[in-house]
């Protein structure tokens, strides 16, 4: 029985399974985000301009972004209701199945509109799957995890995130060394084939951890409830609203510094290749420093770390998109290590812990999952809008002050906060 189970091992279990099942989760999430930048605009929306094939690839990117919401929606109340480990498998089955059958999708040119109105349903899909995924891979840590620690633990649920990046960079770092004819004829479409393999592997770990502590001492006590969502308005109106703003920076900050930095290193004239291996780089340097500022933010509380995060991505923003058109690749480089190894490290690592604590565990799921997704809603078309602010405006410096505003409303909503005491 799962009470029976060594509260170490559980952790250890939860740990394993949020981290591998995270990463293959958003290794499929983020596969779309990087051929919407570098293929897509060609195959499925040619529309007789590179720059206007890019914006409406991106657009079908942003799609995903608007569909999280019902899937932090339906999960929420799942993981909730059910638990979060059914939730959790469920979520992974269907971004699964769903990037495979982009893998297949036939291109425009081979049936016409059927291919982008395919290409978008399936988007919606992986959408969906991704509102669910990232509240229960937190919660299947941060509820089994000690208080005095749930910060280190916490973060690891987002290396499964930072890991995800990674191998999508790889995997298509891979297939650009194809001939570009081999690549656009059927390259692109390897990474997302193999994603099927992958994703019986995370189901079969899924499968054998057990539901998390805190949510089976609700569960035995019939204190789940009924409508989680309608719970959680009620009840925490304000840490709702905290945790949308407080994710919007980084989260904006993570499209612009990836995918559309992608593009505009592409503008620029700069390698792409080296912007991939770069990519790659840049998000195992975030995914080693989670657990560090998570670990900071048991000491210092959560606000402060989060708080530095901010403020860091927005003052580094416009040395960012100069390292990055430099074309240089040992700036390039650095200048996505800086800006995700640390800006955005110092915000994504704590994150796990601080939204934890802002809901009572019967709608913590729900919580946490619309919390992010909205804000997911909200800056989901942070490419297009650094896109059209590039192609206007011919510079990164309008992109570099929307990232700044975003990143104030940021620390503006953590001011707002009600942060928890670093446990002792």
């Amino acid at each position: 029985m799962a009470g029976a189970i060594d509260p170490k091992v559980q952790l250890r279990r939860a740990v394993l399974a949020s981290v591998v099942g995270n990463t293959l989760e958003w290794y499929d999430f983020f596969l779309y985000g990087t051929a919407a930048a570098l293929i897509f605009g060609q195959l499925f929306f040619p529309v007789g301009d590179s720059l206007a094939s890019t914006l409406a690839a991106f657009g079908s990117f942003a799609v995903g972004f608007a569909a999280r919401p019902l899937g932090g929606f339906i999960f929420g109340h799942v993981g909730d209701r059910h638990g979060r480990k059914a939730s959790l498998i469920w979520t992974l089955s269907i971004m699964g199945v769903a990037t495979f059958l982009i893998g297949m999708l036939p291109t425009y040119e081979q049936i016409g509109l059927l291919a982008p109105a395919a290409l978008l349903f399936l988007r919606i899909l992986q959408g969906i799957a991704a509102g669910g995924e990232w509240g229960g891979g937190v919660l299947m840590i941060t509820e089994n995890a000690p208080a005095h620690r749930r910060g280190f633990f916490g973060a690891w649920s987002q290396v499964g995130v930072g890991m995800g990046f990674v191998l999508s960079s790889l995997a298509f770092f891979g297939a650009q060394q194809l001939p570009q004819e081999d690549f656009i004829a059927w390259g692109w479409r390897v990474p997302f084939l193999i994603s099927i393999v992958i994703f019986s592997v995370g189901v079969f770990i899924r499968y054998r951890v057990n539901e998390s502590a805190e949510f089976g001492k609700v569960a035995s006590a019939e204190q789940t409830a009924a409508m989680p969502f309608v719970t959680l308005l009620r009840r925490h109106p304000r840490e709702m609203l905290v945790g949308i703003g407080a994710r919007l920076a980084e989260n904006c900050g993570s499209h612009l510094l990836i995918t559309f930095s992608l593009f505009y290193a592409k503008a620029m004239g700069a390698p792409t290749d080296v912007m991939l291996l770069g990519v790659a780089v840049a998000m195992l340097a975030d995914s080693m420093m989670m657990p560090v500022f998570g670990a900071l933010s048991d000491r210092l509380g959560r606000r402060p770390v989060y708080m530095f995060g901010a403020v860091s991505m927005a003052l580094f923003g416009y040395p960012f998109f100069l390292m990055i058109g430099s074309g240089d690749p040992t700036l390039m480089i650095a200048a996505l290590v800086i800006g995700n190894g640390i800006c955005h490290a110092a915000m994504v690592g704590v994150q796990p812990a601080l939204f934890s604590e802002m809901f009572s565990t019967e709608v913590r799921y729900s919580g946490l999952a619309m919390a992010h997704e909205i804000s997911s809603l909200i800056v989901g078309v942070a490419p297009m809008i650094a896109t059209a602010l590039f192609a206007y405006y011919q510079s990164a410096v309008p992109v570099a002050l929307y990232l700044a505003a975003v990143c104030f409303v940021t620390f503006v909503a953590l001011c707002f906060a009600r942060p928890a005491a670093p446990a002792a």
